[in-house]
């Protein structure tokens, strides 16, 4: 809670004049300040400051006010927002700051970032040596010549103790650099938290540095993150900070229109082409709270430029959830070829980039097409399939006003009832967004985790879907014309199953005698896809002792495709787990998902038909496997608990 005396400080500290001057241009009349009302056009300046009084008001619109207020209306604030704010620009820390951390004041903190963005933009600039010349050559390619990297404040990170070096040198403690996450504890001695990296700075939106994102250069090592971003400090929050936004505002102020990007580079490609009102998120989702700091600039259109792959429909289907709390229409971009920003310019140029901006579709239509475009809808089957698929990504419209039209517009083009697809929605759970996660033990499997129930009303969803859900299986259709639609547009659990599925067969083609064994528990299997089941059965059938060579061609003999499906499997290349285990684990997960999936499939037809001997069968079969796959979660948890 902000402190009565902690906003009077503020407000003291503050120079209206010159806080209304960053943006209007005032006449001093007297001992007032005359200009143009920035809330509303008009030509004759009516709008007045008096910096004896700290109130302004503006005689065209009759609108006026104290600092506070003021800010308010123009950055699109609350009130207690509004303090933190010019708490922020006044270097003031308020009593509630001092109470939510422990640790280095946020000043110095912020001390230290700007320190350290100096350090990295100088290696860059003036280093020496094979790293510093090498992201030279990374930013070169990218078309960043040295006046880009200076604009930006672009770096290079060293590593090995540099910069915490340059930073004690500076004045600066341990405490101080780790809490700003440029610095961390190894075996008892500080060490540099980037290492060999090419360095973005992320800025405030007063310009001022806040934490860095770093992309690795040269050779992929193992088990090292591609881009690390700074985690979140006392002076950052990745959820509520987008990258740039300090040199767009006053783009999207001027155009009324916000263009997200995905990344960095083309965010920095897009500024120097022209479209100077491009942000990119950091790290994470794109957020409600990125959605808010862009409303601040009053924006009428946000436009979404995702790329092209399976990554950027998924980044699509997350924004909808936002699609009823901005007053800003959300928009959709996919470049052709699947390009990105930074490429489609570089080939074509901003004069072909700016039609298509303007062509932006409703972000909506972008979700329902790709999503439905791989069903054969004249399938009852398949639009039932389409119907849970959809539901689940329209679950974060649940409880929306906009509910009615969305569910109709899938009512129409599934051919089904509204009321069915209005309840579908409704009882599909809610995924949470993927968030940046720390990285897992090196090709450690992830167990499935016990199976959630739906949030009830009022409740917060926990229905968390792992990243790894979405991007353990290929996205590209498959050409047998047995093979189920384009795997991007199964449920979550479905895509999770064909993963399954696929280290199932991978075992069978490794390890076929002792997956014999397993043959009464796979013939119970529930399969997603058909070819999967017609190759298991397939090498399970080859007598005994045959070696996998000759075990693989008799899948090849029923899928064309069966060499490339069996050479994907993980769990089997295993070090941590013996081949017992490893089997054991492969056999439970394919199992589990196959119960869920009959539960699943049981359910629906509860729902759809009257209550009959039939319906009592199938609730006991449910609840039965119900049970088996609690057992099957827990035992597969216990795998990695040991």
């Amino acid at each position: 809670m902000i402190t009565d005396e902690d906003k009077e400080r503020v407000r003291q500290a503050t120079d209206f004049v010159q806080l209304v001057a960053e943006t209007v241009e005032l006449r001093q009349r007297g001992q007032e300040f005359w200009g143009c009302c920035p809330f509303h056009g008009e030509k004759s300046p009516s709008f007045k400051v008096n910096p004896q009084t700290g109130l302004w008001h503006c005689f065209g619109c009759g609108d006026g006010g104290d600092v506070f207020s003021y800010v308010q209306r123009r950055e699109n604030l609350e009130f207690p927002d509004a303090i933190r704010y010019l708490a922020d620009r006044a270097g003031i820390e308020l009593t509630e700051e001092r109470g939510a951390h422990r640790g280095p004041r946020k000043t110095r903190l912020m001390e230290a970032l700007g320190a350290a963005e100096e350090f990295y933009h100088t290696m860059l600039m003036r280093g020496k040596g094979p790293g510093p010349d090498e992201a030279r050559r990374y930013f070169a390619g990218r078309g960043f010549g040295s006046d880009v990297c200076r604009r930006w404040g672009l770096g290079f990170a060293p590593g090995r103790g540099a910069l915490v070096a340059h930073l004690r040198e500076r004045g600066f403690t341990p405490a101080e650099m780790i809490a700003a996450d440029l610095a961390q504890e190894r075996s008892g001695r500080v060490v540099d938290r980037f290492y060999e990296r090419v360095m973005f700075p992320i800025n405030d939106e007063r310009g001022r540095t806040i934490a860095f994102g770093g992309r690795i250069i040269g050779a992929k090592r193992d088990n090292v993150a591609k881009y690390v971003n700074t985690r979140d400090t006392a002076a950052f929050n990745k959820g509520k900070h987008l990258f740039a936004y300090d040199r767009a505002k006053e783009g999207m102020a001027a155009t009324g229109e916000a263009i997200v990007c995905e990344g960095y580079t083309d965010v920095i490609a897009m500024h120097e082409a022209g479209f100077t009102n491009a942000v990119a998120a950091l790290g994470t989702a794109f957020r409600l709270d990125h959605v808010r700091l862009m409303e601040r600039q009053r924006v009428s259109r946000i436009v979404c430029m995702f790329d092209g792959d399976a990554a950027g429909q998924r980044a699509a289907e997350r924004a909808i959830r936002y699609l009823d709390k901005t007053s800003a229409a959300l928009m959709c971009v996919v470049l052709p070829n699947n390009q990105d920003p930074m490429e489609f310019l570089a080939d074509h140029g901003a004069d072909a980039l700016r039609p298509i901006i303007a062509a932006a579709r409703p972000l909506m239509d972008f979700v329902f097409e790709k999503r439905l475009e791989g069903y054969d809808l004249s399938a009852p089957g398949r639009r039932v399939r389409a119907l849970e698929d959809m539901a689940g990504v329209l679950a974060p419209l649940k409880r929306s006003v906009l509910l009615d039209e969305y569910a109709t517009r899938l009512a129409d083009a599934l051919g089904m009832d509204v009321e069915e697809t209005k309840r579908a929605i409704r009882e599909a759970p809610v995924r949470e967004l993927d968030e940046e996660r720390p990285a897992r033990r090196a090709s450690a499997p992830t167990p499935p985790a016990p199976e959630r129930r739906a949030p009830a009303d009022g409740e917060a969803p926990d229905d968390y879907v792992p990243l790894e859900a979405y991007d353990a299986v290929p996205m590209e259709s498959q050409a047998a014309p047995e093979a189920p639609e384009d795997l991007g547009r199964l449920s979550s659990d479905e895509r999770m199953q064909v993963s399954a599925e696929r280290e199932l067969l991978c075992a069978i083609a490794q390890r076929p005698d002792a997956m014999r064994g397993f043959g009464p528990r796979i013939a119970g299997f529930s399969w997603v896809d058909e070819r999967h089941e017609a190759m298991a059965w397939a090498m399970l059938s080859t007598p005994e002792g045959t070696p996998p060579a000759e075990v693989v061609a008799a899948a090849r003999a029923v899928v064309d495709d069966a060499p490339r499906i069996l050479s994907g499997g993980r769990v089997m290349d295993e070090n941590e787990l013996s081949d017992e285990q490893k089997l054991e684990f492969i056999v439970d997960t394919a199992e589990l998902y196959s119960y869920r999936r009959r539960i699943r499939q049981i359910r629906a037809r509860l729902r759809s038909s009257a209550a009959d001997a039939d319906s009592e069968r199938l609730f006991s079969e449910a609840t039965e496997l119900q049970r088996r796959s609690t057992e099957l979660a827990n035992r597969l948890s216990s795998v990695f608990a040991e």
